[in-house]
């Protein structure tokens, strides 16, 4: 593993969890530690993305001592995402530092969400900071539609980060999301092909989040048909199985692999929300569907004191909403939400 400064910061002084307006424990952060990313994903952005400046983003130091509140405040999962997490310059100084919160038993879990194409870079490192369990975003096993979807990925590059993680020891789950007229003759072959591997797949309903160039009401694929088709040739066995987000899980008695399925288009999960997601800025959205944030950057450089942050976060929690209204306009085509997947984190 390469030469990694440790943290400056001491561990944050445990306060009272944080428990929103409807009775819901928050312990689930989603940090986004940039908004640029190797690929161009269809669904998610566009091909001529215009990124934040460099200088608007919040430094590694800043984004562990705001993780450091959410931990000092009960969070206990920590998801690192983008844009491309590991695009980021020094990104393992991070894991290095947030991995205190592992080895104290303060933090549960820390992971990430990536595309899989810096993970030969980067798995061994990861799984040596703590890291047991990662996402791997595939949506085809054919190298030319994955080039299209992604538009700037290379599918040979994402076997090998899967092949690096597998060998690393973390355990991969692949997500993937369902494109109506694009992927959806794959479905069953991706079940296949992860269960095959030992590793869990979800699929994903496409969002309204952002402008990709293009029409969304064409990729949309509800997961209810997905479901309908995968049962004509797999039995599909309800389970208990949670992993802390949103996704409901079915065994599949053939494979003896699980599938999740994530809806936030044809069934609100909502109730059982336990999540918050934090920009590369300081941002922090209390939903993923709607457009109520808090500037988390002011009190963080305000004071060198976390308790102007902790004030801030605890009013954010206390507008966190009951759920997001996510739909999918097909007379105007505009998104629900005007921000890219990339900005919030996912």
């Amino acid at each position: 593993m390469q030469s990694i400064r440790p943290p400056a910061r001491p561990l944050a002084t445990p306060v009272a969890p944080m428990i929103d307006p409807f009775g819901r424990h928050v312990s689930y952060l989603r940090v986004s530690v940039t908004d640029r990313c190797d690929f161009r994903c269809v669904y998610c952005m566009s091909e001529h993305m215009t990124f934040l400046p460099k200088k608007d983003l919040l430094s590694l130091e800043e984004l562990d001592r705001l993780c450091s509140a959410f931990v000092a405040k009960g969070v206990k999962k920590l998801r690192i995402t983008g844009g491309e997490p590991l695009v980021r310059k020094n990104i393992l100084w991070l894991f290095k530092a947030l991995s205190r919160h592992l080895e104290t038993g303060a933090l549960q879990e820390l992971t990430l969400t990536t595309n899989g194409s810096q993970l030969p870079k980067y798995a061994a490192d990861l799984k040596a900071l703590g890291v047991e369990r990662i996402n791997i975003s595939l949506d085809t096993l054919q190298p030319d539609r994955f080039k299209a979807i992604t538009r700037w990925g290379d599918f040979a590059q994402v076997l090998a980060g899967l092949e690096a993680a597998e060998k690393a020891g973390l355990k991969v789950k692949l997500n993937a999301v369902a494109l109506k007229g694009v992927n959806e003759d794959e479905i069953e072959a991706l079940v296949r092909f992860a269960h095959g591997r030992g590793a869990d797949i979800t699929f994903i309903e496409t969002m309204p989040l952002g402008d990709i160039d293009g029409d969304r009401t064409s990729q949309y694929l509800p997961l209810s048909v997905v479901r309908a088709r995968l049962m004509e040739t797999l039995t599909l066995d309800e389970i208990a199985y949670r992993t802390g987000g949103p996704a409901r899980y079915v065994q599949v008695k053939e494979t003896g692999g699980r599938i999740g399925f994530i809806t936030p288009m044809t069934h609100n999960f909502c109730e059982s929300c336990n999540r918050v997601r934090l920009t590369c800025t300081g941002t922090l959205y209390m939903c993923l569907g709607q457009d109520d944030a808090a500037d988390l950057r002011a009190p963080l450089r305000a004071s060198l004191d976390d308790a102007p942050l902790s004030a801030a976060i605890d009013e954010a929690i206390g507008r966190k909403p009951k759920g997001h209204d996510f739909i999918i306009d097909r007379r105007t085509k505009r998104p629900s939400v005007q921000r890219h997947m990339s900005v919030t984190g996912g």
